[in-house]
């Protein structure tokens, strides 16, 4: 049938309208030929989406078929041209909808109850004859009957992904099932041994706290026992350091001597026993800060300095301008072991004490030219009670803990610790310490040496202790030493001793009468006397609390009994050569 052309239309439309006549023409047309003009406007806009649109789309007829459909639609179902997807009725059974005939009738029938039909999901057979999952949207047009409006998107890859998946959870299932049965089974088989353990464990538990229980009354007999030893410990010491520095006849120096090496191992075992006590128990905990080298090896080699001459050695030292990162008080612990073995252990020659850096860390080592260690048996020098070489207990040189504390000591600062040895040629030791850049170095600083001069002979000294044996021992010495020394008990009678003339340095021992600390009557005279006296702490504790409050007080710390050796050094430090030395 041929198309009615616009004129024809216009025409018509006008007929319609009752604007037949000449008069109306001239009235109306403009108008009507402006609305036409939009009209057509808007059927090329809808036929341009049709054309163009992304998803299918078709108008059918419940009695005749396909009537138009668009180049989306003819794509997705494998046609070239929309004009080959209008079928027929049958063929719409036969050739497009993969239910047939009867799919179509239920179809019709939900549109001609509901007028429309939403989501419905169904599978459409391409030209290829493969098939393509869609979803559609139908709509019955109202006032034409049996005309249907179409909307179709192609879901096929939506669908396998959905089987894909189910597919997926189905083996998964199956796979949990098999997994649960086995770990039921795993489980009645643990459940067995979980109970056997339990009743090991609780064995262990039991085990365990007898050990503990047994280990804190140790630590508490040893702490609580550890003051009184060290005191009367302390006095004796004193009192033959002063006998030894004397001269007496032949028999009673060999006497003193005797009695002085006697002293020096029941206060080595002593001292050692509680330290592997408290680090064991990890109740040492490292303050670490940096300092420079000088500050960790100029007190040592003063202490050493004398012990190496008097058993005939030399003890050279060799350092550079380096600031370390550690806990001081750990590390002097360290290098004094070493420093102390070697000097048992060698006979003859010579003892260093050297510094190198090795990357961001200085190794610190101790040298010696004595007996040395056979390679087999380096792992076990630090085991507690080991000396090597040793048959009798007549040949012992102290009681053996001093490398197991080392080890010790070393785990806690996590510092590895090293050991070489040629036997008959002597051994090293060496423990490598973080180095640090916070503390400038002064430029051009020596190690250490021993003084030309006495700078004790003549100076003031107060002694402060509530052990009237200990002062008596401690100002015999200081007096045989040359100091002028005066003795108190408390703060009070310190004033009174020194009647207003301040002392050159205190010797205060920490634990005072009446629960008074020695740090703050010393902090006390400091304020009366309007000075920074120097001052030096004497203590049998070796807790951390004591260790805080000499920080504070900035003053070093001996432990007891007191080493004359160390004291001198130490006062000899502080103190510093008199004026005309």
């Amino acid at each position: 049938m041929a198309k009615p052309s616009d004129e024809q239309q216009r025409a018509a439309l006008t007929g319609l309208l009752g604007l037949g006549s000449h008069s109306a023409r001239k009235s109306h047309y403009p108008e009507l030929a402006a609305r036409l003009d939009e009209l057509e406007a808007e059927r090329n806009r809808y036929k341009w989406l049709f054309e163009n649109a992304v998803h299918g789309i078709f108008q059918a007829s419940l009695q005749e078929g396909m009537r138009a459909a668009n180049p989306a639609l003819a794509r997705m179902l494998g046609y070239q041209d929309p004009q080959e997807v209008l079928f027929s009725l049958d063929d719409l059974a036969s050739k497009l909808f993969c239910g047939g005939a009867q799919e179509l009738k239920d179809i019709g029938e939900i549109l001609q109850g509901q007028r429309s039909l939403n989501g419905y999901e169904t599978r459409l057979r391409r030209k290829d004859g493969s098939h393509i999952d869609v979803l559609m949207n139908l709509l019955l047009k109202p006032g034409q009957e049996g005309l249907v409006e179409g909307f179709v998107a192609d879901i096929t890859e939506r669908k396998q992904a959905q089987e894909r998946l189910q597919q997926l959870n189905d083996e998964l299932e199956q796979r949990v099932t098999a997994r649960t049965d086995e770990l039921l089974e795993a489980n009645r088989n643990l459940q067995q041994q979980i109970t056997q353990r339990k009743q090991i464990a609780q064995a262990l538990r039991d085990a365990r706290d007898a050990a503990e229980a047994a280990n804190r009354s140790k630590d508490k007999y040893l702490a609580a026992a550890s003051h009184d030893l060290l005191q009367p410990l302390n006095a004796a010491r004193l009192l033959i350091s002063t006998l030894r520095e004397r001269k007496l006849p032949g028999d009673e120096q060999v006497l003193v001597e005797r009695t002085h090496q006697a002293l020096e191992g029941a206060e080595d075992l002593l001292t050692d026993l509680l330290d592997i006590s408290r680090l064991d128990q990890s109740a040492v905990k490292p303050d670490i800060a940096p300092y420079r080298l000088d500050e960790l090896l100029g007190p040592l080699v003063s202490e050493f300095q004398s012990v190496a001459q008097a058993a005939g050695l030399n003890l050279r030292v060799h350092m550079g301008d380096y600031a370390i990162s550690t806990d001081l008080r750990l590390m002097t612990r360290i290098l004094r072991n070493f420093l102390s073995n070697a000097c048992r252990y060698t006979d003859e020659g010579s003892i260093l004490l050297g510094a190198r850096r090795r990357g961001e860390s200085l190794r610190l080592e101790v040298w010696d030219t004595g007996c040395g260690i056979p390679a087999d048996r380096l792992d076990s020098i630090f085991l507690e009670f080991n000396q090597l070489g040793v048959g009798r207990a007549a040949d012992r040189k102290g009681v053996g803990l001093g490398l197991a504390i080392v080890e010790r000591i070393a785990k806690i600062l996590g510092y590895p610790v090293g050991v070489r040895s040629r036997p008959g040629r002597g051994s090293m030791f060496s423990i490598d310490v973080p180095l640090s850049h916070d503390i400038p170095l002064p430029i051009g600083q020596s190690a250490p040496q021993p003084s030309t001069g006495n700078p004790l002979p003549g100076r003031r000294l107060l002694v402060l202790d509530n052990e009237v044996s200990i002062l008596q021992s401690m100002s015999a010495l200081l007096g045989q030493w040359g100091c002028e020394v005066v003795t108190a008990t408390d703060e009070s009678a310190a004033l009174a001793a020194l009647a207003g003339r301040p002392p050159e340095l205190i010797l205060a021992d920490y634990h005072l009468d009446h629960a008074v600390i020695g740090c703050d009557v010393v902090r006390h005279l400091r304020e009366h006397f309007h000075q920074s006296i120097p001052a030096v702490i004497i203590t049998a504790d070796r807790t951390d609390q004591c260790r805080s409050a000499l920080h504070r007080l900035d003053a070093p710390l001996l432990n007891k009994p007191v080493k004359p050796g160390k004291l001198r050094a130490v006062l000899s430090q502080l103190l510093g050569p008199t004026a005309d030395l």
